[in-house]
């Protein structure tokens, strides 16, 4: 009965572990400690949204209706911009902020399709819901992975332009 919407459950399930194992490396890679700290932050979201697309699988594979737990973005604990004096610009730190921007965006599109595709309302609100939040997600990233970028260039007297 929900074969289409159990194959986008799995792959976004898959998308959110995936996350969730890329930032906790980054976390015990990075130098900085605040770095470390978003990093760390950033798994532990990408776990609860596996946690609440597992609940969801799990429902629909005995043919029941999804249980989705309400949840907002404004309610949920969000990591901070980073520090402009505090942060330690490494290769590594950058190179991951640039990865989880690509993955973030990759994830918000993904919602968005998957809000559009699927014919389960309580699902249609969850994907949406966790676009808005990978949004987020992607725009603190970017900001950081401005600034990281810039103070990298300067560090290696490169000029962008």
């Amino acid at each position: 009965m929900y074969t289409g919407e159990l194959e986008i459950l799995k792959q976004a399930i898959l998308n959110e572990h995936e996350g969730y194992h890329f930032y906790r490396l980054a976390a015990e890679k990075a130098v900085d400690d605040e770095v470390k700290n978003v990093f760390e932050s950033m798994a532990e979201e990408e776990k609860r949204h596996e946690e609440w697309l597992r609940k969801a699988y799990g429902h629909m594979l005995e043919n029941k209706p999804p249980i989705v737990e309400p949840f907002s973005v404004e309610q949920a604990d969000s990591p901070g911009i980073f520090s402009e004096k505090r942060m330690m610009h490494q290769g590594l730190e950058v190179s991951a902020l640039h990865i989880g921007v690509m993955m973030e965006r990759l994830s918000v599109e993904y919602y968005k399709e998957a809000s559009e595709k699927t014919r389960v309302g309580t699902l249609s609100n969850l994907y949406s819901e966790l676009a808005r939040w990978e949004q987020e997600h992607l725009e603190k990233l970017e900001k950081a992975y401005d600034f990281a970028r810039e103070e990298w260039w300067g560090k290696q007297n490169f000029s962008p332009a």
